[in-house]
C-alpha cells in the first residue's frame, strides 16, 4: 500500500544531481506521523520542490546557452525545477478536498525530469 508523503520527504530528479527536501507549509494542514501532509498540490517550484543541485537536463535553456558558450563541451547548470502537480493522485484520501499526495506518485519538470519520492518522510501511514 502506498505511504503518505509528508513535509521533510526527499525527492530526487531525473536529471539532478543531489536529492531535494518537499516543503509543506502547514497552512490548515492534516498532520501525518506530525507533520503537515502532502498533497497534489505541493508542486511549487522554490517553495514545495527545492533545487536538485546542478541540472544535467539537454532541454534545460540555461544548460543549452551554457554548453554553447563552451564550445559545445556539455556544462551543467544550477537546478531551478519548473514542475507540475503530481500525478496521479490519491482519490480515495482528500486533504482539503485535493487527492493525497503518496510515495509512488511523480511529477514531471518542464525541463523533462521525472520528480520521485525517494522517502516519504513518515512510514506509519498508508493511503488506501
Amino acid at each position: 500500500m502506498p505511504i503518505q508523503v509528508v513535509n521533510g520527504a526527499t525527492l530526487m530528479c531525473s536529471f539532478g544531481v543531489a536529492p531535494s527536501t518537499l516543503v509543506v507549509l502547514p497552512e490548515k494542514r492534516t498532520l501525518s506521523s506530525g507533520q503537515p501532509a502532502a498533497t497534489i498540490m505541493d508542486f511549487v517550484p522554490m517553495k514545495n520542490i527545492m533545487t536538485f543541485g546542478m541540472c544535467l537536463s539537454p532541454s534545460n535553456p540555461q544548460v543549452i546557452a551554457a554548453t554553447a558558450a563552451a564550445s559545445g563541451v556539455f556544462t551543467p547548470q544550477p537546478c531551478i525545477p519548473v514542475t507540475t502537480p503530481w500525478k496521479p493522485g490519491a482519490p480515495t484520501v482528500l486533504i482539503g478536498g485535493i487527492p493525497a499526495l503518496d510515495n509512488t506518485h511523480t511529477s514531471q519538470c518542464a525541463w523533462a525530469g521525472i520528480v520521485t519520492v525517494v522517502n516519504p518522510g513518515q512510514m506509519t501511514h498508508m493511503i488506501p
